[in-house]
């Protein structure tokens, strides 16, 4: 399987057809998307490789120009740099990695995982005086719920954002429940369940965590989304899912909820779009969010990878859409996907739905496999890769020089309500 660079590359010199849906400019240096001093701000953007289809909003973080030292060592010196600073500072730094990153930033990771581990990792470090997040905006809102209160968390790039999770605000989210409640009441039922209850998915920002804290919800991840229905269900008559329509729509149908019975919410028209009665009938009412990376995979993807390996063993990731998961031979999270490939029997085939980074890393793991992305044209977890080696040696040296820089806090109020989320989820467990 060649580098991720080097299918970056090819990408970006084949424009139109199924191309044109990836921004072609993956392979330039993330820094020419930071603010510059005395410069107009940059327009928000998720960074190259994004799917065109996914504008940032106007209010996205903005990361500001590291200094040129960083962005002009070559990779031999920041290695070198990242190594020294993280040696200073030993124990004293917590650096975290999620799967999806480039492998020039997990090879420093003291862990690397999915989001359901790596929020549990948070918790596991008090005697770190700082938490290094080597992922995106909302994973490290959650490290700082879960963090003590004098151990700042740091994300190297503040730009580093997630378009699904930009897909539903917190002011959307009120909208939708006022007219979700006046469809379907406040009262319980006869059994003690309330009307609706409201899940958001981890990859969500904290106010929407705060929301679901405040109203008696709960946050999932993947790994766990299945357990958190069951624990919904039990004390509501129907949920409000977001941001990502998938995972949900493929979780329920999963516990043997109807298609029908799961309308889609469209926050940009009256009651979603929906009829008062599809309300009424509704199981679980699904935001209209995706990710831009899952949402590329498609069944005849799967389709040519049987064709060219009868025997193959198709698995995708459940933020697939439903067609895609239908026709795969297994879905899972982040971390089922790790165990399946760290548990199969040398010569096993593998055709993976999920993001190129982590299918590189499996396929180098596992050499006596044949491990393969269903996407033929790379379209990576864009933001994830703003994630660049100059940032972290930027923010480790910063630490050493006693500077905490790119720190992420969550406001006090809304973290009270968005913690009691995170710690419902985590007490259901996956």
């Amino acid at each position: 399987m060649a580098s991720v660079p080097t299918q970056i590359a090819l990408l970006t010199r084949a424009p139109g057809g199924a191309d044109s849906t990836c921004d072609p400019d993956l392979p330039t240096a993330p820094w020419q998307f930071d603010a510059v001093p005395g410069q107009p701000l940059p327009l928000p953007t998720y960074g190259a490789g994004a799917s065109r289809q996914d504008p940032a909003p106007a209010d996205s973080p903005v990361q500001q120009q590291i200094p040129a030292q960083y962005r002009l060592l070559p990779a031999e010196e920041l290695d070198r740099r990242i190594r020294a600073a993280k040696e200073a500072l030993g124990s004293r730094v917590t650096i975290l990695g999620h799967a999806y990153q480039r492998d020039e930033i997990v090879q420093y990771a003291d862990f690397v995982g999915d989001s359901f581990q790596l929020a549990q990792q948070s918790l596991k470090h008090p005697e770190a005086e700082f938490v290094v997040f080597c992922g995106v905006h909302f994973m490290a809102e959650t490290a700082d719920l879960l963090t003590t209160d004098d151990q700042p968390v740091i994300l190297p790039n503040l730009a580093a954002g997630c378009s699904m999770a930009d897909m539903a605000d917190i002011d959307a989210v009120q909208a939708c429940w006022d007219q979700l409640a006046a469809v379907y009441g406040t009262e319980p039922d006869a059994d003690g369940r309330v009307p609706v209850v409201p899940v958001t998915y981890m990859n969500s920002a904290a106010s929407l965590k705060g929301f679901c804290g405040a109203h008696g919800g709960i946050v999932c991840t993947s790994s766990n989304a299945r357990e958190v229905l069951e624990w919904a269900f039990e004390r509501g008559q129907r949920v409000l899912f977001f941001p990502d329509q998938h995972l949900g729509r493929n979780t329920a149908k999963a516990m043997g909820v109807a298609v029908e019975d799961m309308p889609l919410w469209d926050p940009r028209k009256p009651r979603g779009g929906n009829s008062e009665q599809d309300l009424l009938d509704a199981r679980v009412v699904l935001w209209r969010g995706w990710c831009s990376v899952h949402q590329r995979f498609t069944v005849d993807q799967i389709a040519q990878a049987r064709a060219k390996n009868p025997d193959v063993r198709v698995i995708v990731h459940p933020e697939c859409p439903m067609e895609v998961v239908d026709a795969a031979d297994e879905a899972g999270s982040t971390r089922y996907i790790q165990l399946a490939v760290d548990a199969a029997p040398a010569g096993t085939a593998f055709a993976i739905g999920t993001e190129v980074n982590m299918v590189r890393r499996l396929a180098d793991t596992r050499p006596d496999l044949t491990i393969e992305c269903l996407d033929p044209v790379v379209c990576p977890c864009s933001t994830m890769y703003r994630i660049h080696p100059a940032y972290l040696a930027w923010v480790l040296e910063s630490l050493v020089e006693g500077r905490v820089v790119n720190q992420v806090s969550v406001d006090a109020e809304v973290a009270a309500n968005a913690r009691t989320a995170v710690e419902r989820m985590l007490a259901v467990g996956a």
